[in-house]
């Protein structure tokens, strides 16, 4: 059982991090159009880019969209409380806001009294940072991920605080910023102390992520970590950690991949001196995902669409075809990785090392395409735009990949007959319901399907999934669940379900709460 909840914490601790990342993916995108554009190369090339109305008003977008990426940890503090806490998300949300804001003012006294405290100029190559106009401890995202689980530790724990009544104006949800604020002075006075552990088994841990064959275990370890939602966990390890290497660019230092990247890309530009770094930072981002999702993803789909069964080839070409424009319009991969993980796992283990080997020949190209999606905007925006990232190389590299892929996978469904989309004889490809954003009906056939309001007892999305807590399981009504417009479900675990549903699934999360109430 406790194995069971830690699990169960892991993951939705992984869909957490999906807020803070889904807001610095657009962001990105406005930052890396903004950047590209004001860029002396692309001035050249386009005179107009030059007008001081249209570089001012780039430029000041580029400064109103770098706020964001200033502020990683507090974003990160926020996203965390929320999706960590049960209770109520708002008191926890402000909770981590004057929690992160205790931390860090914390570790400046600390480094004010021990007299550590260096001189602004030079403070980076101390480990120092200056946030929100407050020279402190760059703990990096790792101090605002720490404050938000401590913020949703504190909101269900002490939601229902009631205090004696000389001090009753303090209870209830008063309570929980008072206490967060308490206990990140703790923090604060004692993470100074053991940074430096933590700092250096991240840094052994880089080890085997800077070297040669690191973008294979990056980008191999992230699909394989999908189907169990702990992908976001692993990824942040090496953005926005020691583990993906610490960078000294124009004489600050930047902890992971991330800030680095952002710095070089958005600010020193390609005729930078520390453009050269591109490519050593690039081979654990978006790349990676863009040979996913603009090359193997298009043959795996013809693979499935040519091993399927003739009369039900044009039901699936439509839902193939939109799952691949899902991926290359939207970065979601999961609807179509669902389609054969838990089918045929030893075909995904093989898809996942191509990927791996597809990373690290990219790494040896020098591709320097950033950043974080991997969508067909990011490849145009990153790739085309800007000068010396070696784009023609992913086309190259992901064109043989594609083909091989296409070949492997064909081979492995006929061979294994693996029940891929229009194999079955009886199977769930109408998806009406979704395609008409019928989220109503949806979220009443779903409700009926799981065995009623009383069997459900939680519900909660990620992605592309629903993620429900049941009261028993022999409740549900498969046939019927089908019927409900998703591309699957399963059961990771006794008393809990996955349902696909795409990108939409947000929406039908809302219509289910509706219902629920």
């Amino acid at each position: 059982m406790k194995k069971k909840k830690w699990s169960d914490s892991i993951q939705k601790f992984g869909r957490t991090l999906l807020l803070p990342i889904g807001v610095l993916a657009p962001v990105g995108m406005i930052l890396g159009i903004s950047g590209a554009l004001v860029q002396p190369y692309m001035i050249e090339r386009f005179a107009f880019l030059g007008n001081d109305a249209v570089n001012t008003t780039l430029t000041s977008i580029r400064t109103i969209a770098s706020a964001i990426f200033n502020n990683i940890p507090l974003l990160f503090a926020m996203g965390v409380a929320y999706g960590m806490s049960k209770r109520d998300k708002g008191i926890s949300v402000f909770a981590a806001t004057v929690g992160y804001l205790t931390l860090i003012i914390t570790m400046n006294v600390w480094l004010t009294v021990t007299g550590k405290m260096a001189d602004p100029e030079v403070m980076t190559q101390f480990g120092q940072i200056n946030v929100l106009g407050m020279q402190t401890m760059n703990i990096s995202a790792a101090g605002g991920i720490l404050t938000g689980l401590i913020a949703a530790w504190a909101t269900d724990r002490f939601y229902n605080l009631e205090l004696p009544t000389a001090f009753a104006f303090f209870s209830g949800k008063k309570s929980v910023p008072i206490i967060t604020i308490g206990i990140m002075i703790g923090a604060g006075f004692i993470l100074p102390f053991i940074w430096s552990f933590f700092v250096g088994l991240l840094m052994h841990l880089s080890v085997v992520f800077l070297s040669s064959m690191g973008p294979f275990f990056t980008a191999a370890g992230e699909r394989l970590f999908i189907p169990f939602g702990l992908h976001h966990v692993w990824n942040v390890l090496f953005r926005f950690t020691e583990a993906g290497g610490s960078y000294v660019i124009n004489g600050e230092t930047y902890v992971g991949v991330v800030p680095a990247m952002t710095e070089v890309l958005f600010n020193q530009g390609p005729n930078s001196e520390y453009w050269g770094l591109m490519p050593k930072l690039s081979r654990f981002m978006a790349q990676q995902q863009m040979l996913v999702t603009l090359f193997l993803f298009p043959a795996i789909a013809a693979a499935m669409y040519k091993a399927s069964h003739k009369e039900n080839r044009a039901v699936v070409k439509s839902m193939l075809i939109t799952m691949v424009l899902t991926a290359i319009l939207g970065n979601v991969t999961e609807p179509l990785e669902f389609t054969f993980v838990f089918l045929a796992p030893l075909l995904y283990i093989v898809y996942a090392c191509i990927v791996g080997i597809g990373a690290v020949l990219l790494s040896f190209a020098g591709v320097a395409i950033g950043y974080i999606r991997g969508t067909i905007f990011d490849f145009a925006i990153f790739g085309l735009l800007y000068e010396r990232s070696n784009w023609i190389f992913l086309v190259l590299i992901g064109t043989i990949l594609a083909v091989i892929t296409y070949f492997i996978f064909y081979w492995a469904i006929i061979k294994f007959d693996i029940k891929t989309p229009g194999r079955e004889e009886q199977q769930n490809l109408d998806n009406t319901l979704i395609r008409e954003k019928r989220y109503g009906e949806i979220a009443e056939i779903l409700i009926q399907a799981l065995g009623g309001k009383a069997n459900i007892t939680n519900v909660d999305n990620c992605i592309t999934r629903l993620r429900i807590d049941l009261a028993d399981v022999s409740a549900v009504n498969k046939d019927e669940l089908q019927t409900s417009g998703c591309t699957g479900f399963f059961f990771p675990s006794a008393k809990h379900i996955h349902i696909v549903y795409g990108p939409q699934v947000e929406f039908v999360k809302n219509a289910v709460d509706e219902k629920l109430r």
